[in-house]
């Protein structure tokens, strides 16, 4: 039967279906299919994460930061330590081409944007700051290291490779070849559209953001070789900062977000000057701390360019024990930087540093910093007068209130640049108007005796002649007048500098003509300008220097003040409009509604230290404190006033901070206890004294006889209590009563040669013995200090102290220490232990004895008792509990000013514990340094209640009964 069409159908579909041809087509297709939605899911679905994720990932090392170790106390309280917090960096992933510096500037500027907006801070830790003139100006004051910074910028390794243009390069030369083209294109073209014009470096940025964009490439250029590193441009930004910058991430190639640590310091004010700062490692600092870590066993390459390091102070120290060690992370990053994963088996974590523990006492230099404030101010307070000036020549001047309402303006108390501010107080807007006034006049009358009057510089008023010299001061920092080319013998400048019967007009007319002025630093047309076209150009630039120079601003509030055309009350109004110090209220309304004078409320500003000594900056203002253990030559306490915020300083400079650091008169950076030399007046006493017994100079039962004056040679110095005499003295006698006139004789007889006076003879005598208490050498301490300078001139003088003796705080506290212990002089120290994270002691420091006075016990009593005899002769000590043996000092540095006040001593007096060494610069009277030392030894024993010793008000001391 034949078959139906239904049947042939279905066994043709039967066929196809079974054959294997159907069976490979099927396949075919369902795989074509697989591919096909494969290809689909990776090239459009997937495509620009897989092309960005792995086809240009790579294999990167990155160092990971080691943890900072802490820094105590001795008694374990935390002084330095780290906190986590988050920073903003960015990677120079930018393809290198003609676009390249505007791409990256336009995100660096964002960046800048977006961190200010928020209220942090960009890191501005470069070697140029903007000046309380809001000028460009060096950060370094070293020479040295200002020449490596050149050095640095211009690409050498070696500062003997600066060209002479580099080599002498001012700041402005400096910012306007980093904003070059041939640096980092920081500005723009004269033509926006035009880039054939020609690029102005800068255009477009105010100086604070072509500063914080030059320190951001700057940095980034030091690690261009080594792709992926990031740079910070900000430390510690706030949750705000980290979402904006998140949020904007996509549109800021290589800008991230990282954890870090920053370091933060306890109780910064009194113990920045011992602890130091961190910073961004310098060039110079590589090579020295990785040498250091050599000599320490290390390879050598620890640190690299990146790394925070101590910049001062114990951090600077201790940086290889506090540093830890850094580990490694290896990261497979895409073409962007960004990090795809992360290989475990090939990172090493960081290891934390270890712990330092210094021998200081944490309470005990609080109070001692607070002591010596309260006494300063007390000191200031004695000698204010309601006066407006002082012209007389006494040893100890008073303090006209004039001078303190102008150091309220002239040390920044009072921001005289708030005054026409649009948010400026009435009493600021009327002080601003007065003031515009004033300067017009003034700078008329500037400008006629340029070119006009021409009146002799000592036919002047005071107020001309301090203007005129300010002019000359400009001009020559300027380096439009040349130092190095005057001749310091010519006629014509003597008549000027020395004799001042000539006018500055005919001065700078004749440096002109003597070629003493550089016509380069002046705008000419041509470089054959007349004479008459360069001192109409010099005329010019004074004023444009003057307008912007802050110190001559001023100069002028100063006069005005002076004559009363800006009131006493006005200044007082300044104080309570900007707010910047507390002020009682009830004085407040007293002084407007005119119950209180304006001498009065300034004096109580100062009584309740709403006003410090350091903020007015006028004598005295600062002092220092060093105190020993007598048996150890362990540091307790290593005081210095004023101090400063080194939380401001640390991890990056707070550039502003910085500035007004700089700025400040008071000088805070200097570390008054270490770095500040003076003669040591009468503390001297004891090393002559040791010398006269040990030399056979005299003998314990030798006696002078003090008239008031030493007539052996001429002139013939007297004795401070001259006209008086002190009559007839042994040794004990002597120190007890400080007698020059006794000192004078062993200064006199130590330079006794064969018969013939011989001063050398007596000055080799008088260092010889000093050494012997270290007065020669540095004391020890483990941060900066100056080179103290035993005396090479005057033998007689220099017996009492004076000459050209030249000794810090420290010094005369290792001095100090060595009489109190009858002759052991240490190597002071301010380092305890070293201990690892888990508080194992890994290190500790032993007392390191320097050498030893072999001096008979009849000897050393007769120098105890003299000094026993001192402090028994102060009332101000009649009632301490702890017997105390010491020493005063007065010493003059300069006729102008008042008389640097010093005290030695140590306690208790039958078994010595601790040595202090006292100094207030300008303190007039070492009577002021001795009743500082009698509270700060009320405080170490306990013989007072703290509250009765640290009052939180200046402390006026008992009158100073005399100078020795």
């Amino acid at each position: 039967m034949p078959k139906s069409l239904f049947e042939k159908i279905k066994e043709t579909f039967f066929n196809i279906v079974t054959s294997r041809l159907t069976v490979l087509v099927l396949v075919f297709f369902a795989l074509g299919g697989i591919l096909i939605y494969r290809l689909f899911d990776l090239q459009i679905v997937r495509g620009a994460s897989y092309l960005n994720d792995f086809l240009l990932q790579s294999k990167k090392t990155r160092e990971i930061s080691a943890t900072r170790g802490n820094i105590y106390d001795q008694s374990g309280k935390l002084l330095a330590y780290n906190e986590l917090a988050y920073s903003v960096k960015i990677e120079d992933v930018y393809e290198t081409g003609k676009n390249k510096n505007k791409e990256l500037n336009a995100t660096i500027y964002k960046l800048i944007g977006m961190i200010e907006k928020n209220g942090n801070k960009v890191i501005t830790d470069f070697g140029i700051m903007l000046n309380e003139d809001d000028q460009f100006d060096f950060t370094m004051t070293d020479e040295m290291k200002k020449l490596r910074f050149l050095a640095d910028i211009y690409g050498h390794s070696y500062t003997k490779d600066l060209k002479e243009e580099q080599r002498t390069a001012t700041p402005d030369e400096v910012m306007a070849y980093m904003e070059g083209t041939k640096k980092f294109a920081i500005g723009a073209y004269e033509d926006t559209d035009d880039s054939k014009s020609a690029f102005i470096p800068g255009k477009g940025y105010t100086k604070a953001e072509a500063l914080k964009m030059v320190t951001i490439r700057y940095a980034m250029s030091l690690t261009a070789y080594q792709k992926y590193i990031g740079t910070t441009v900000a430390t510690d930004v706030s949750e705000e900062t980290v979402e904006v910058v998140m949020e904007n991430i996509a549109d800021m190639d290589g800008v991230s977000i990282s954890e870090d640590t920053v370091r933060r310091y306890e109780n910064s004010t009194y113990f920045a000057h011992i602890i130091g700062y961190t910073g961004k490692i310098s060039s110079d600092e590589i090579e020295s701390y990785n040498e250091l870590d050599m000599e320490q066993g290390g390879e050598g390459e620890r640190y690299s360019l990146n790394d925070v390091v101590g910049k001062s102070g114990i951090e600077a120290y201790m940086d290889t024990t506090l540093q830890g060690i850094k580990g490694i992370e290896t990261v497979y990053v895409n073409n962007t930087g960004r990090t795809i994963s992360v290989s475990e088996e090939e990172s090493r974590e960081a290891a934390t540093g270890n712990d330092v523990y210094l021998t200081v006492n944490e309470d005990l230099q609080i109070a001692v910093y607070k002591i010596l404030e309260q006494k300063i101010a007390g000191i200031l307070l004695s000698y204010i007068q309601n006066i407006k000036e002082y012209t007389g020549n006494a040893s100890s001047p008073p303090i006209p209130i004039y001078d303190v309402y102008f150091a309220l303006i002239d040390n920044n108390v009072i921001d005289y640049t708030h005054f026409d501010a649009d948010d400026a107080g009435e009493t600021e807007k009327a002080v601003a108007q007065k003031f515009a006034g004033y300067k017009e006049k003034t700078y008329e009358k500037l400008r006629e005796e340029l070119t006009q009057k021409r009146t002799p510089y000592n036919k002047l008023t005071q107020e001309y002649q301090v203007y005129e010299s300010n002019i000359v001061s400009f001009l020559e920092n300027k380096g439009i007048l040349n130092t190095s080319k005057i001749d310091t013998s010519d006629t014509t400048y003597i008549a000027w500098k020395t004799d001042e019967t000539i006018s500055l007009a005919e001065y700078l007319s004749y440096a002109i003509s003597m070629r003493w002025i550089d016509i380069t630093k002046l705008d000419l047309e041509s470089q054959y300008s007349d004479a008459d076209e360069i001192f109409g150009n010099i005329v010019d630039d004074v004023f444009e220097i003057l307008d912007y120079t802050t110190e001559f601003q001023k100069k002028m509030y100063k006069y005005m003040i002076k004559q009363d055309i800006i009131t006493a009350k006005q200044i007082c109004y300044l104080l309570c409009e900007q707010g910047k110090t507390e002020i009682e209220e009830a004085d407040i309304d007293a002084l407007y509604a005119g119950r209180m004078t304006p001498y009065q409320f300034m004096i109580n500003r100062i009584s309740t230290l709403e006003i410090t000594p350091a903020q007015l900056a006028l004598d005295p203002y600062s002092g220092s404190v060093v105190i020993t253990d007598v048996n150890t030559g362990a540091v307790r306490a290593l005081v210095t006033y004023p101090g400063y915020d080194n939380n401001k300083m640390a991890n990056s400079v707070d550039a502003q901070y910085f500035a007004e650091l700089n700025a400040d008169k008071s000088r805070p950076l200097i570390n008054y206890a270490t770095q500040q030399r003076t003669a040591p007046g009468s503390t001297f006493k004891m090393v002559s004294a040791t010398g006269a017994l040990m030399e056979g100079v005299v003998s314990a039962s030798t006696r002078f006889t003090c008239t008031g004056q030493f007539l052996t040679v001429t002139p013939s110095p007297k004795c401070w209590i001259y006209p008086r005499g002190h009559g007839s003295l042994n040794i004990i006698g002597a120190i007890q009563n400080s007698c020059n006139n006794y000192f004078y004789e062993v200064g006199y007889r130590m330079s006794m040669l064969n018969g013939s006076y011989d001063a050398q003879a007596g000055l080799d005598t008088l260092s010889k013995y000093a050494d012997m208490y270290g007065l020669s050498e540095k004391s020890g301490v483990e941060i900066s200090e100056g080179m103290p300078k035993v005396s090479d001139e005057y033998p007689i003088q220099s017996a009492i102290g004076q000459g050209t003796n030249n000794f810090t705080t420290v010094g005369l506290a290792r001095y100090v220490t060595a009489v109190a212990n009858s002759g052991t002089c240490f190597n002071l120290t301010l380092l305890d232990k070293v201990a690892d994270p888990s508080g194992r002691v890994l290190t500790e420091y032993a007392p390191e004895v320097r050498n030893e006075i072999e001096m008979s016990k009849s000897y050393w009593d007769d120098i105890h008792q003299g000094m026993r005899k001192v402090v028994e002769n102060k009332k101000y000590f009649s009632n301490l509990a702890v017997n105390v043996a010491g020493k005063t000092g007065t010493a003059q540095e300069d006729k102008s000013r008042a008389n640097h006040a010093l005290f030695v001593c140590y306690a208790p007096y039958e078994a010595p514990e601790i040595a202090v060494a006292t100094r207030i610069a300008y303190g007039y009277s070492s009577d002021y340094a001795a009743q500082t030392t009698r509270d700060i030894i009320k405080y170490y024993y306990g013989l007072a209640e703290e509250e009765e010793i640290i009052t939180g008000q200046a402390d006026v001391m008992d009158a100073a009964t005399h100078s020795d």
